[in-house]
């Protein structure tokens, strides 16, 4: 081989390194932004996931009721504390308000003055219906002695037809008097008798301008203010009251629960009831039910139950959310063997979710939301009993899909 044919073949392409060199810098490039994507996913995944703030309800886990060797809690449900007396006192007629004495968390008692109203109309019409009460009186005296005085020219007229010295016609003109003035009198009376009922018209009108307790109570809402119109009716522009205020009578507090019409069959009238405020976990108040609401809720599938309170208390205040749970008598041949409690606590249902196809639900621990895998048990309602969790511990009780260990939560007010 010449030498130039060696010189040509060492000699450098300097082409295919140049093309070489933009093919690194491609898969480089590449490289680099799968890199980017990944950090952005990774990001996006983290505020999905860890940073972003899920607003969820929480729910505490409760332990079921320990019957020991008395009742057994066949059932538990939630519901609140309701009024059967409970009344928004308004006027019976429209007025400016003048004076309100009332304030919320104030005992009533049966017809005492909660407002009072502009009475002068009221007050004038009266004086007007007195006036004419009194004029008919006047007038009815007056044709009274008229009868009178006819009475005894009648009689004068009989002594005198008697002795021929008046004619029969005369006595009978004067015996035509007696009737005419005698049905006056009675015509008198009736209009005395309607000047009467003016008067009490008056005064009930009047009495309407003073608003009082249709029964005894405490005032859980002052719905009007001194200067106001208040009326029995809407008005319907927002410048009238409708109300004065609201009054509860205490002593007719009851529950209402919500029973899955599933497990409606456990529940019987005069059933012994043990109800649990969720302001006091700790205190057990017993109670009965009165009867079961013979009508099902169609979007819940749920059929509503009333439960009588046995102790009364001032710290049971409507609206207040309660857990019932409903009990049956033991068997007497356990009765020497104390059942011990169910294992686990009380949860709502729908606060267990599969994660990893295990049953778990997220505890809240301050500003953040747990896994804690559960093992669930028997349902009691919309209760579910589950093992693995302390009771007291306060779960979310929707979890979203998209909630995981770590997640942020803020509790709905």
């Amino acid at each position: 081989m010449e030498k130039a044919d060696l010189l040509q073949q060492l000699r450098i392409d300097r082409g295919e390194e140049r093309a070489s060199s933009r093919g690194s810098r491609v898969w480089i490039g590449v490289v680099v932004a799968l890199v980017v994507l990944a950090l952005v996913a990774a990001g996006g995944w983290w505020w999905l996931a860890g940073g972003r703030t899920f607003e969820v309800e929480a729910a505490t886990a409760v332990a079921p009721a320990s019957s020991g060797a008395g009742p057994l809690a066949v059932l538990q449900a939630t519901g609140y504390v309701t009024a059967r007396r409970e009344a928004t006192v308004s006027a019976q007629i429209t007025g400016t308000l003048t004076k309100v004495m009332i304030e919320e968390g104030e005992h009533v008692e049966a017809g005492q003055i909660l407002a009072l109203l502009e009475d002068t109309a009221q007050r004038a019409a009266l004086a007007q219906a007195e006036a004419q009460q009194r004029a008919a009186q006047a007038q009815l005296v007056q044709v009274n002695s008229q009868l009178a005085q006819n009475r005894r020219d009648l009689k004068r007229a009989e002594d005198l037809v008697g002795r021929k010295l008046v004619s029969e016609q005369a006595v009978e003109t004067a015996r035509t008097q007696v009737e005419m003035q005698g049905a006056q009198v009675e015509t008198q009376k009736k209009q005395v008798e309607l000047a009467q009922a003016g008067v009490r018209g008056a005064q009930v009108q009047l009495d309407y301008c003073t608003i009082r307790a249709p029964f005894a109570g405490v005032i859980i809402a002052k719905a009007a203010q001194v200067g106001e119109i208040v009326s029995p009716f809407s008005a319907g522009g927002g410048f009238t009251r409708t109300g004065i205020g609201t009054i509860v009578d205490m002593d007719s507090l009851e529950i209402e629960v919500d029973v899955n019409e599933s497990y409606i069959n456990r529940v019987v009238a005069k059933q012994k009831v043990e109800a649990v405020l969720d302001a006091y976990p700790d205190w057990k108040i017993p109670g009965h039910v009165i009867a079961i609401i013979p009508t099902a809720d169609r979007s819940k599938a749920t059929v509503k139950v009333r439960v009588a309170l046995d102790q009364k208390d001032a710290r049971i205040v409507p609206d207040m959310g309660v857990r019932v749970s409903f009990f049956e008598e033991a068997p007497v041949a356990n009765a020497n063997q104390p059942a011990s409690p169910p294992k686990g606590v009380l949860v709502p249902s729908q606060s267990i979710v599969q994660r990893d196809g295990k049953s778990v639900v997220f505890a809240i621990d301050g500003e953040k939301a747990r896994v804690r895998a559960v093992t669930p048990g028997q349902q009691m309602s919309d209760l579910r009993l589950v093992e693995g969790l302390a009771a007291g511990a306060r779960v979310v009780r929707e979890p979203p899909a998209e909630m995981t260990d770590g997640s942020r939560v803020t509790i709905k007010k």
